[in-house]
């Protein structure tokens, strides 16, 4: 496993949130806004970020926007973000942590290069899960 990293997600102000975590922390910011989906970005989502990160040496804090009109409760907005070594190991550890739980996104070949699903475990926990795969 190559790491596990905290994912925030917020209502619109993912941006100023995580540029406001980089001035703290003293990290870099990356970030891409919906608009950059292949396809065109959801309607109403032009203004809002579809990935972030703040890095400062192994340290990573990831965030996004959630899309319009979906569900959003502060203070219980993250999940537990891993980045297995392997498919293999992405299926497996998908697979135990749904037992019991839920499936919010299957897994799948997604267009930033990774295999990725998501899932709420039988704790009320949400998890990532993102195989980097190899270009």
């Amino acid at each position: 496993m190559k790491s596990v990293n905290v994912y925030l997600n917020f209502d619109g102000n993912c941006l100023e949130a995580m540029t406001f975590y980089a001035k703290c922390l003293g990290g870099e910011l990356v970030s891409y806004p919906f608009t950059e989906v292949p396809g065109g970005a959801p309607p109403g989502s032009e203004n809002r970020t579809l990935h972030a990160s703040v890095t400062r040496g192994n340290v990573v804090i990831m965030a996004s926007d959630t899309l319009p009109g979906m569900p959003f409760e502060q203070g219980n907005n993250f999940s537990i973000s891993i980045l297995p070594d392997s498919k293999d190991e992405t299926n497996a550890l998908f697979a135990k942590l749904s037992e019991g739980g839920t499936v919010t996104m299957p897994l799948g070949d997604q267009f930033w290069g990774a295999y990725f699903g998501m899932l709420k475990d039988r704790f009320g926990v949400h998890w990532m899960l993102n195989y980097e795969m190899q270009k």
